[in-house]
């Protein structure tokens, strides 16, 4: 039988979210603990002033972003910073499941996840696709 999906609806922005805690709380202790107090957002898709200071045109190119002052130049007798935040960014997300079909939706967001706290600790993404391309 084929499932027509017709009572089917995209996940919701709070569907996100639990996907989001969950693929924290799935991390390794020392890599939760490393991540420290970042603060994790959902939204549909960046603003308009993300996406100009990134230069991007299209909102679907960007998935996940990170915002703040990395772990390695904080100054701990500084003033406080800005809190740090992940955004991961729903439809982009959702287009590149649809898109890729070989991979689940929270193996997705758990990728983006990953990818933007590797940014908290300081790394670059030259540096992050050098891990990943290691455990692959």
């Amino acid at each position: 039988m084929i499932q027509m999906w017709n009572d089917q609806s995209a996940p919701s922005l709070d569907d996100f979210a639990h996907l989001a805690e969950a693929a924290f709380a799935a991390l390794p202790a020392v890599f939760r603990q490393a991540a420290g107090e970042v603060v994790i957002r959902v939204d549909d898709f960046a603003d308009e002033d993300t996406l100009a200071d990134l230069e991007i045109e299209d909102p679907f190119e960007l998935t996940g972003l990170y915002s703040g002052v990395h772990i390695g130049e904080r100054d701990a007798m500084g003033p406080a910073a800005e809190p740090s935040r992940i955004f991961l960014y729903r439809r982009p997300i959702l287009d590149e499941w649809c898109e890729r079909g070989d991979v689940g939706l929270a193996e997705i967001i758990t990728h983006v996840l990953i990818h933007e706290i590797g940014h908290h600790l300081g790394l670059d993404d030259d540096q992050i696709h050098a891990i990943e391309d290691e455990d692959d």
